[in-house]
């Protein structure tokens, strides 16, 4: 009979012991195999954030992608290491889609790159300041659970709806009616938008049949098909190795913020709105993830909460500021950590498995250009059609509820900005209840919430009422 090294018993003793590895039921190689999953579930990211953050700011200056895949993956890869370590929880971090979307879609038409990142530095010293308090899970509790399920299916349709543009779905007519079309001329019958359908329904299918890194691999097949596609009808694009698929990774954006915010183009009442938002965003769709994948894992009690949750919520909010100062987008915790929990994953070590993968993406960054904007576009309308299922979840037989979710859904499209369905939902529901008799059921933090969204829609009266240059 062989006998590991009392050494190697030791080693695993210890993990065992500092994860709760036993305790929780779980093995070190369940570990191993579901921080692998979940890798693999979310490493599309790497891809997919240099093309959301590939938006010109307010001066026409865009982020370089590769420098912006790297930081997206050393972000991923120390948050989710750091996450593990600290709470022994299976969440992995990474930039969060809603979050980057308001950046690229909203923000930086104010501001630029630097000051949009300095922004989200700020946020997430405001989430840890909040957390470390205990004031963040008063205020996410003070929240309709309604409103926040609606804010994340209206970022969903957000998300698709910017997808569809981006690959020539969804085109502007420049006419008052219709103002949109399908592709051109109500025809999509192009090559690149052609490919975008492809890659939308091999995703689809991988998805129905819950093959692991779905997202990923239709990535992959579309661009792949893409460059065959290339190579018997040229269509444009590039698909040349000139610097080789590994690289020593572009960490150039590293500390690339500016808090000197020009206040001769942007307003002192914007500035704080897009904190709140970014702030609000932030704050509640990482505390429904959390709780929610701590119901999936077995690790919440009745009341949702999780070990180490305090932990939990601190680093998240330093994921935020790590994500600012990278610009790489605020980093928090993604739902696909649900598919390492799947496999059994129940620790952290998932966690740091996870991250250590993500380190190792870093040198793999020039993979990302590759990937063609239609292929990619595909990618957000699938993310946004997951992000929909939360609907199921809303009980829309009370009008005072029907209302609000759907302005909140709808609203952030249609304005392509997060910022403006956040705050008609939150708006409508306060008048609505207010004048039916549910006065009452409106929390306090929630009437300081909807004042500040008035005086966000007001700002330009307001502004213009104080001599607040914009």
């Amino acid at each position: 009979m062989n006998t590991p090294p009392s050494s190697t018993v030791a080693a695993g003793g210890r993990l065992d012991r500092f994860f709760e590895i036993s305790r929780r039921g779980s093995t070190l190689g369940t570990e191993i195999r579901g921080g692998l999953v979940t890798f693999v579930t979310m490493a599309y990211i790497v891809i997919l954030n240099p093309l959301i953050l590939s938006t010109p700011d307010v001066d026409g200056s865009v982020l370089d992608g590769n420098a912006v895949a790297a930081a997206t993956a050393l972000t991923a890869g120390v948050m989710t290491v750091l996450f593990g370590l600290v709470t022994r929880l299976p969440f992995a971090f990474a930039a969060g889609l809603g979050i980057n979307a308001f950046l690229a879609f909203s923000v930086v038409g104010s501001v630029t790159w630097p000051e949009a990142m300095a922004l989200v530095v700020i946020n997430g010293l405001i989430i840890v300041l909040l957390a470390a308090t205990g004031l963040r899970k008063l205020i996410f509790d003070a929240v309709p659970v309604q409103l926040k399920l609606a804010i994340t299916v209206g970022i969903g349709l957000f998300i698709a709806f910017i997808g569809f543009v981006n690959a020539g779905f969804v085109t502007a007519t420049g006419n008052p009616s219709p103002p949109v079309d399908l592709g051109i001329g109500g025809s999509v019958a192009t090559l690149p938008t052609l490919l975008f359908v492809l890659t939308l329904l091999i995703g689809g299918v991988l998805i129905s049949l819950r093959v692991k890194g779905a997202i990923l691999i239709a990535l992959v097949s579309g661009t792949l098909l893409a460059a065959l596609v290339n190579a018997i009808w040229p269509f444009g694009l590039d698909f040349g190795f000139s610097g080789g698929i590994v690289a020593l990774p572009d960490l150039s954006l590293i500390g690339a913020v500016d808090f000197g915010f020009d206040l001769q183009r942007v307003s002192v009442v914007a500035l704080v709105m897009f904190v709140f938002t970014l702030l609000f965003s932030n704050f509640f769709d990482a505390m429904g993830t959390m709780t929610g994948l701590a119901k999936e894992a077995d690790l919440a009690d009745a009341n949702g909460d999780f070990p180490r949750i305090k932990s939990a919520l601190i680093v998240e909010g330093v994921g935020a500021v790590v994500g600012g100062a990278t610009s790489s987008s605020s980093a928090t915790v993604f739902v696909e950590s649900g598919s390492g929990i799947g496999e059994g994953a129940r620790t952290g070590l998932a966690s740091v498995v996870t991250g250590g993968l993500f380190l190792l993406a870093m040198f793999f960054t020039p993979l990302t250009s590759l990937v063609p904007g239609g292929v990619a576009a595909a990618a957000l309308v699938l993310v946004g059609a997951m992000m929909l299922t939360q609907i199921k979840n809303i009980d829309f037989t009370d009008f005072r509820v029907l209302l609000p979710v759907f302005l909140t859904a709808t609203v952030m499209p249609m304005t392509y900005s997060i910022a403006n369905g956040i705050g008609a939902g939150f708006v409508s529901w306060i008048v609505l209840h207010a004048f039916s008799g549910k006065a009452k059921t409106i929390h306090p933090l929630l009437w300081a919430v909807g004042i500040g969204f008035v005086i966000f829609f007001a700002r330009g009266p307001i502004e213009a009422l104080f001599g607040v240059a914009t």
